[in-house]
């Protein structure tokens, strides 16, 4: 058992649309030692691997996000000094990280009894940061649960269908090819925030799409997101790439969840058209 089930009827209420804190035990799980960690570094593939200086504004712009001039391996054994950020992605390739990951989803569902539906693409994802590091405003497509194991982040939280946050032009564009995570980000925004101090042992629920950003604390710290999609979280990228589709051919698309019934026809439509053209 991962999770502490005591947060577990909490969880449930606030599952999917809020963000639900929780408790975990792998804070001295050794998979999450550092040497473990770098061990698994020089095992992926370059392409499960993202790193980058950390010392980023809030609203960085991925397109002028600065390297730090080290090799991944290099990045992970300077951690505490090289004032970077980096992220494993896709864990579940080692047999021994995949266990880990499934025990948590096995946990989650546990928690969630008869809500939880199918989960599709389930990935692990961990993060090292030195201290300071800023992770941007961005927004996610998983459900992500996201367990503090080393060191402190305050991660900032906010609502995901406020549209002065993020524009439905700004949610189409997340889902068309090419799009980034990162977004916009105002002083301003900080009236929505919902905050959240994480130390070992913590753990937060964050909702699909939800925006947020992450600041560490003064040591370095190992963060592990344990991540699904949902037929929902699949049904809501499917609606926002119609509603692309109809903006880019002139139109105005109604926005998402004011007219469900609509919504729904976008969906099949979507969900029709991708299976004749695999056919």
């Amino acid at each position: 058992m991962i999770f502490d089930r005591n947060h577990a009827a909490s969880f449930a209420a606030n599952y999917p649309d809020k963000p639900s804190p929780l408790r975990h035990g792998l804070a001295g799980c050794s998979l999450l030692a550092m040497d473990r960690l770098l061990d698994l570094t020089r095992r992926l593939p370059a392409s499960s691997i993202e790193y980058n200086a950390g010392d980023l504004t809030v609203g960085q712009d991925p397109d002028k996000t600065p390297m730090n001039g080290l090799s991944a391996e290099e990045t992970v054994r300077r951690i505490s000094e090289c004032r970077s950020w980096i992220v494993l992605k896709n864990i579940e390739q080692d047999a021994a990280y995949e266990r880990l990951l499934e025990n948590g989803l096995t946990d989650v569902r546990a928690m969630l009894p008869g809500r939880i539906g199918p989960m599709f693409k389930k990935e692990g994802f961990v993060f090292i940061s030195s201290p300071g590091a800023v992770t941007p405003f961005h927004m996610d497509p998983e459900h992500n649960i996201l367990l503090q194991v080393a060191g402190r982040k305050t991660f900032r939280i906010y609502p995901q269908r406020e549209t002065a946050l993020v524009s439905p032009e700004q949610h189409e564009a997340f889902h068309t090819p090419g799009g980034h995570r990162n977004l916009a980000y105002r002083e301003e925004f900080e009236r929505f925030a919902d905050v959240h101090e994480l130390g070992p042992g913590d753990a937060l629920y964050a909702p699909v799409k939800a925006p947020h950003w992450v600041k560490v604390g003064g040591e370095v710290s190992v963060s592990l997101s344990i991540t699904w999609r949902s037929r929902r979280s699949d049904d809501e990228a499917r609606l926002h790439r119609v509603n692309a589709w109809l903006r880019a051919h002139g139109r105005t698309p109604s926005l998402a969840g004011a007219a469900p019934l609509r919504d729904r026809a976008k969906i099949l439509s979507h969900r029709l058209a991708a299976r004749l053209a695999l056919r």
